[in-house]
């Protein structure tokens, strides 16, 4: 059995996206702080992890990416903005972190998980590509049709996000924050059982509290279970 727990780390540009003016050294101090939390998770418990990050928060965050490193977890490119990307950020994305971790950078995952162009990331040197969550998710993406574990397609490895074998139910971030604790373990549980792994995925911004309304202004849904919650919750879980 395999848990593969993965973290995005990003400009926390979400509040930009409710109409919220968070400055960027606002949004890189939320990501800065939650990875801070994330880490002292995972020390406690003695585990690994890989973190998607973007080139932006690395070249803000060089001390952590070295501390990230130097805990033993992985790290692989989130783009080199999360506000935009373009192909030629690919290749300058890993680049950029390699030089900064002084590690290879052989994983790259879409911000957003939106579609990008599989054959290009490959090109830019990648060895796999974790961008795929093969779900339903109103106003992002449908994708029922696509293959829901790992594959090799257009000549790479794709580690899509886990969902359940029956009705493709995501658990993924907002599940974890929403799901009643004991019936996500029961939906990782079955996962599991059947793909013989998991694979999750969260942002460091989830381990702030986000209540602020007027500071963040994320709606309820993002802010239910962040900060003191969701480091609780995570714990919670990784122990069981």
């Amino acid at each position: 059995m395999t848990i593969l727990l993965t973290i995005d780390v990003e400009e926390f540009d979400t509040p930009l996206d409710y109409g919220k003016n968070l400055s960027f050294d606002e949004q890189i101090d939320a990501s800065r702080r939650g990875v801070e939390q994330i880490l002292l998770i995972l020390e406690r418990e003695s585990i690994v992890a890989t973190f998607f990050c973007t080139a932006v928060f690395a070249m803000q965050c060089p001390s952590l990416i070295k501390r990230v490193v130097s805990a033993g977890h992985e790290i692989a490119s989130h783009g080199y903005y999360h506000s935009h990307v373009d192909t030629a950020h690919l290749k300058e994305s890993r680049i950029a972190l390699e030089q900064i971790s002084l590690t290879p950078v052989v994983g790259f995952r879409m911000p957003r998980m939106m579609d990008i162009d599989e054959r290009e990331v490959f090109n830019a040197g990648y060895r796999y590509n974790s961008s795929l969550n093969p779900t339903f998710i109103p106003g992002r993406y449908n994708n029922f049709s696509k293959p829901r574990t790992i594959h090799y397609h257009n000549g790479g490895l794709h580690i899509p996000a886990s969902v359940t074998p029956w009705f493709r139910i995501p658990l993924f971030w907002l599940t974890f924050h929403h799901l009643p604790l004991f019936l996500y373990k029961f939906l990782s549980k079955k996962t599991i059982q059947r793909d013989g792994y998991l694979h999750l995925y969260f942002h460091p911004w989830e381990f702030i509290d986000l209540s602020d309304r007027e500071r963040y202004g994320c709606p309820s849904y993002i802010q239910k279970n962040t900060g003191d919650k969701m480091i609780a919750r995570l714990h919670d879980f990784i122990t069981w």
